[in-house]
This record gives C-alpha cells, sequence and structure tokens, in this order.
C-alpha cells in the first residue's frame, strides 16, 4: 500500500490535493472554503479512521493533521504514512502549544506546524512552501511563476502585480525572480550579486544593491517603509515574504 503518491492530476498542473483531517466541524467549514479559495482540493475526514480509509483510497499532495482526535491523534496518521516510506508533507494543526507536542509532531516525521488559532493567509503560504519543496508545481507552463499577488511570465519578462504590468529595469526584474523563486527562504548578499552581475564588469556592491530593493519596494509594497514582501534579514541578506497584498 502506498501513500502519499504524487498523482497524475498533480503533475499536470491541476489543485494540489489536501487530506484535512480535523474533527471540529465550525473549523473544518471555514477552513474547507478558504483552501478551495486559494486553489487548494481538500478532502475532510474527522476521525483517524475516515483518514486511513482516504489515505488508502487516493493519492494526496500534502497532508493536515489535527493532534487531538475522537479515536485517536495526528501522530498515528504521521507514523503510518512515514511507516510507508512516503515523503508527502505533513503540517500539524494543534491547539497544544506545549514544547512536547511540537517535538513530538516534528520527530514523528512531521514537517511543519501551525497552532490554533492562526491565521487561514499563513497556514497557506506554509502549504504552498512545502508543497515547492516537495517539488509540486500548479504550474502546467513551467515559464510562469506565481506567488501571491505577483505573477511572472519568464519568456516575456513581464511582472504583473494584481493583474497590472510593473515598470521594472533589468536589474530589479531579474531581483524580483531570485526571490520569488526562493520565496520564504532567506537569500544571502553575495547569491544576489551573483544574480545581478551583468557580465560586463559592472560591480553589484551593497549600495548598489540597497537602491535596486528601496525601488522595488516603492513598486510592490503598500507601504514601502513598512515592507510586508520584501524583508531584510539583517547580517544575511533578503527574503520575499509570500503573503497577499
Amino acid at each position: 500500500m502506498t501513500y502519499g503518491t504524487m498523482s497524475s492530476d498533480s503533475a499536470v498542473g491541476n489543485a494540489p490535493r489536501l487530506l484535512l483531517l480535523e474533527d471540529d466541524i465550525s473549523l473544518v467549514d471555514g477552513l474547507r472554503y478558504s483552501l478551495k479559495k486559494n486553489g487548494f482540493d481538500p478532502h475532510i475526514a474527522r476521525t483517524v479512521r475516515e483518514a486511513r480509509e482516504f489515505l488508502c483510497q487516493g493519492n494526496y499532495d500534502l497532508l493536515l493533521l489535527d493532534i487531538t482526535l475522537p479515536d485517536g491523534n495526528g501522530f498515528e496518521i504521521c507514523d503510518q504514512v512515514r511507516g510507508q516510506g512516503s515523503s508527502i508533507p505533513i503540517i500539524f494543526l494543534t491547539a497544544l502549544d506545549e514544547e512536547v507536542s511540537v517535538i513530538r509532531g516534528l520527530d514523528g516525521g512531521g514537517d511543519d506546524y501551525i497552532t490554533k488559532p492562526f491565521k487561514l493567509g499563513e497556514l497557506c503560504s506554509r502549504i504552498r512552501a512545502l508543497l515547492r519543496r516537495s517539488g509540486f508545481t500548479q504550474q502546467a507552463d513551467a515559464s510562469l511563476l506565481r506567488c501571491g499577488d505577483i505573477s511572472i511570465d519568464l519568456i516575456a519578462s513581464r511582472v504583473l502585480l494584481k493583474g497590472t504590468p510593473l515598470e521594472l529595469t533589468g536589474a530589479e526584474y531579474k531581483l524580483l525572480c531570485l526571490l520569488v523563486r526562493n520565496a520564504n527562504r532567506v537569500v544571502a548578499r553575495e547569491i544576489i550579486f551573483n544574480e545581478l552581475w551583468d557580465g560586463a564588469g559592472n560591480f553589484v556592491d551593497d549600495n548598489t544593491l540597497s537602491v535596486y530593493i528601496r525601488r522595488l519596494r516603492e513598486k510592490i509594497e503598500e507601504d514601502p517603509s513598512h515592507p510586508e514582501h520584501l524583508l531584510t534579514v539583517r547580517g544575511f541578506g533578503y527574503k520575499w515574504k509570500e503573503v497577499t497584498l
């Protein structure tokens, strides 16, 4: 029996199939609506037994597991899936913020956890990050990058923000592509310098990079002085945080 194998539908760019194990009906309704709205295909199980049945009947791209359930806990599903050798991404949803629960989940093979109550935007961002890490892509066309409200056409070298074209310089475009490709991860200054090197010997230093960052924020952020997307990680570099503008 195989768990969490990438489905053939996923391979052609359809919505990622998620299995949500959660017994709180009020939370389930909101999560189902929000996950669908954000481009996911959620399947709901309210007990450990139901989750096992779902896993036997189909393939999923990511699991969202509550910890405390009427007939057991989400750790059991995680142990079962990992015992089958599957590397499917797993996020634990827990109201238990004690360190022992977090350690138990991560040591058991979980990839991430989020404590209730949580912001749905943050949950969706974490799901996308884990799907990217596992090699899943929703884009049938590999020439298109999407991250929140940003869309990048790599062939036409065109960037859209909420459907509106952005006027970017060549350096700004390359910088944005690099950061979006590595969304939610810190990109070191040295890597950025190498990416922006134009091949003609023009040197990119810290001051020049700071100018590029400032100009890019002015074109993308609602409040460039308090950026939500393009974040500075002092001493390391920059990070593109995947949130909806």
